[in-house]
């Protein structure tokens, strides 16, 4: 495998995880995929339209997020926001990423 594939692919699977904790706190108010997809580029994260639908099925599938479908446009547009447990998990999932955080700040002081 080429060195630039090996990198390519690490920084893949750091985002995957990250990618979950900021869909989930940006459904904090309800999104339709379209939408979700533009407040995140909003805020400069790279998420790809592929990536995302499967990531909103899944979490709505492990009862993370609630879904509803509005009909009234031309278009129906399924929306998503947060479930309760979705709120628990985030919360959770927050606390995790500080404490990564202050590990990898620790052991990168250390460099200097």
């Amino acid at each position: 495998m080429e060195e630039n594939q090996v990198l390519e692919n690490l920084i893949v699977e750091l985002r995957r995880g990250t990618q979950i904790i900021m869909v989930l706190h940006e459904l904090k108010e309800q999104a339709y995929g379209y939408s979700l997809l533009q407040k995140l580029s909003d805020r400069n994260v790279q998420i790809e339209a592929g990536t995302l639908y499967p990531l909103l099925r899944r979490l709505e599938k492990q009862n993370l997020l609630e879904s509803s479908w509005d009909t009234t446009e031309s278009r129906p547009r399924k929306f998503y926001i947060l479930s309760e447990f979705g709120y628990e998990v985030l919360s959770d999932l927050k606390s995790a990423w500080k404490l990564i955080n202050d590990e990898l700040s620790s052991v990168f002081e250390e460099e200097e």
